[in-house]
């Protein structure tokens, strides 16, 4: 079957059963850019053709199984279906500003093995198509849309390590970018790494304008084998050579992403080993708490005192920095906390 982004194999379809012009541009007009449920979508279409284009296109390759709303803030946790009977999950996020966020899955599970990262223990079962990914964009949309709401940002950050599924995610992020499709912006795309160092160059390269986070969380080669098991294979010395290469790139800053853990990633040592890190390099770091998981063993978020502390310390560095904060907490939706809420199959892949 046609992926539903396919706007190319879509317009063939068109042409092959005789689809007037005038109603395939409202049918694009309603699924990409209004984001309209799949029944309205296709009551655009003449009723001779309707049920030959529903039996070839794949519309909805995602089922919403489940739905958590939080009762502190503007979070909502999305867990789907998939074809196949496994589960992922997306976090909607709603801001007191006004700006309303998607955070997306690339992987039913994840084989970094991060050990503050709920999906990590998981293990990952497969990677997402760039259908199933792009589904979990349309399907928040329309839950937005019923909201009069407009969702604007696309923060690949749930499930999975995006550039452990890099054919997927380029295609994902080339339909959402585009013009003729869903047209959302490049600065308000943001896609987070573990660190996979070649990868992050293509992509740096594919897409200039789009965000790239690098979750680093320690600049401390030690440590951070510690708290993320792929940090064996890719050291510190090839992310930031990779960080290097990205830099000098006509492009938008890298971000570093950075969870603060009580004596174990917050300390004076961890500071001066955050800052040669970085030293020389443009870019944005995003200070971020700790979200408590099961199975964490002893970690635990540093204070927000000492939070603003380190944060103040990496400002008068001449570093560019925010302190972030987590919604969804009290639904098991913030970063790290992601884990699916329903049955899914073994694991049956490992990256060493």
């Amino acid at each position: 079957m046609l992926a539903v982004h396919d706007l190319s194999a879509l317009r063939a379809l068109a042409r092959r059963l005789k689809v007037p012009a005038t109603d395939l541009r409202t049918l694009e007009k309603r699924l990409f850019k209004h984001r309209l449920p799949v029944d309205t979508v296709l009551a655009a279409l003449p009723a001779t053709v309707l049920e030959s284009w529903a039996q070839e296109v794949d519309w909805a390759p995602l089922t919403l199984a489940a739905r958590r709303d939080s009762t502190r803030d503007g979070a909502s946790k999305l867990a789907f279906r998939t074809r196949d009977r496994l589960t992922i999950e997306s976090v909607l996020l709603r801001f007191a500003t006004g700006r309303n966020s998607v955070c997306l899955s690339t992987q039913v599970g994840c084989a970094a093995g991060c050990a503050f990262c709920a999906t990590g223990r998981m293990g990952l079962s497969r990677n997402l198509t760039a259908a199933e990914i792009i589904d979990q964009v349309l399907q928040a949309a329309r839950l937005l849309r019923v909201e009069d709401r407009r969702l604007r940002n696309l923060v690949f950050m749930g499930m999975g390590e995006p550039l452990h599924n890099e054919g997927a995610l380029f295609e994902a992020v080339t339909a959402l970018r585009d013009p003729a499709r869903f047209n959302f912006a490049d600065r308000f795309i943001v896609v987070s790494t573990v660190g996979v160092p070649a990868a992050m160059v293509r992509f740096a390269r594919q897409f200039p304008g789009v965000n790239l986070a690098l979750s680093l969380h320690s600049a401390r080669e030690d440590v951070r084998r510690e708290l993320v098991p792929l940090a064996r294979k890719h050291s510190l010395a090839a992310l930031r050579g990779a960080l290097e290469e990205v830099a000098a790139l006509p492009r938008r800053p890298a971000m570093i992403e950075y969870l603060l853990f009580d004596g174990v990633t917050d300390t004076a040592a961890d500071l001066a080993a955050l800052q040669a890190f970085v030293s020389g390099i443009p870019v944005h770091i995003n200070l971020i708490p700790f979200n408590p998981v099961s199975g964490a063993g002893g970690l635990r978020g540093t204070p927000k005192a000492r939070r603003e502390e380190f944060g103040a310390a990496l400002k008068r560095a001449g570093l560019t920095v925010t302190l972030r904060y987590s919604l969804g907490a009290d639904i098991d939706g913030a970063c790290g906390q992601l884990a699916s809420t329903l049955p899914v199959e073994p694991a049956r892949e490992v990256i060493a």
